[in-house]
């Protein structure tokens, strides 16, 4: 099992309570499913309308094992323009 680096953006890091943190996880729904355990509802909630990044990328399997030492940045939906 891999420990990922998570960083949170928006909304979801004040649900968070933190900026980043770091977690084992094999798959990004793996790690979603520890971060909605860990943080609670608010937190659960919020992961269902964000996108990620693994490593700058956009990821989009959650059933594809993450890189070794990932970053993975929780980006919730953005408004303005």
């Amino acid at each position: 099992m891999n420990t990922v680096r998570v960083r949170y953006f928006g909304g979801t890091r004040a649900a968070a309570g933190s900026p980043e943190e770091n977690h084992p996880a094999t798959t990004l729904a793996e790690l979603l499913e520890q971060l909605g355990r860990t943080h609670g509802p608010a937190l659960r909630a919020a992961l269902r309308a964000c996108t990620f990044l693994v490593d700058g990328a956009q990821w989009r399997d959650r059933e594809a094992v993450l890189p070794s030492a990932a970053t993975v940045d929780v980006l919730p939906p953005f408004a303005g323009g």
